[in-house]
């Protein structure tokens, strides 16, 4: 591999009503929206401490509010229109790449340095989250096969991803399964973060 991964963070603007919506029953709109803007400031410190380029592609605000929101040493892409294949699609180039959600509570920079090692040696990394999906998901080069026509949102997303990746030959380096923060029932795990 040649040259550090990108770090790419997906992200909405903390807007009371549209983001975390399945929180809003048990946090309210503005509680959701701050647990929201809580998680993904977590989030991109994590990143920041791997000293790699974190690219956030955003939503829901122009460029100057994120900026002043997440600061201007993060490079700013605007997500593309349409569903989530199209948004990673259009930031999978250049690789190496590492693409992150902002729902994971228990990610560390320990899970961010062993995605950028695992690349080193190897085409894919992966952080399984326990709802059959990831955390993150890391390409050495370009496999947009790994990201069309998936089953998002689903508990198929994980062994979807491992049957491509089998029919490619390559055989993937699977992180610490974590779990994401995405219903009322999550909260249980993290009490904290509904306070």
């Amino acid at each position: 591999m040649t040259g550090d991964p990108r770090l790419v963070l997906f992200a909405r603007y903390p807007v009371a009503g549209v983001c975390k919506t399945r929180l809003i029953p048990a946090l309210g709109a503005q509680g959701a929206a701050a647990l929201h803007r809580h998680l993904t400031e977590r989030t991109i410190g994590v990143m920041r401490a791997s000293g790699c380029k974190v690219t956030v592609a955003f939503t829901g605000a122009c460029r100057d509010h994120f900026e002043a929101w997440l600061g201007s040493d993060v490079a700013l892409i605007e997500q593309v229109e349409g569903g989530l294949t199209n948004k990673l699609l259009a930031c999978l180039d250049p690789a190496p790449v590492i693409f992150f959600g902002a729902d994971t509570p228990d990610l560390t920079s320990a899970h961010v340095e062993q995605a950028i090692a695992a690349l080193q040696n190897h085409k894919v990394v992966i952080g399984p989250a326990e709802d059959g999906g990831y955390y993150l998901i890391g390409m050495r080069e370009a496999l947009p096969e790994l990201l069309t026509d998936m089953p998002w949102s689903t508990d198929q997303v994980l062994p979807e991803t491992c049957t491509r990746l089998g029919r490619l030959g390559i055989t993937p380096v699977l992180l610490e399964t974590l779990s994401d923060c995405d219903r009322p029932e999550d909260l249980l795990r993290w009490p904290e973060l509904a306070a």
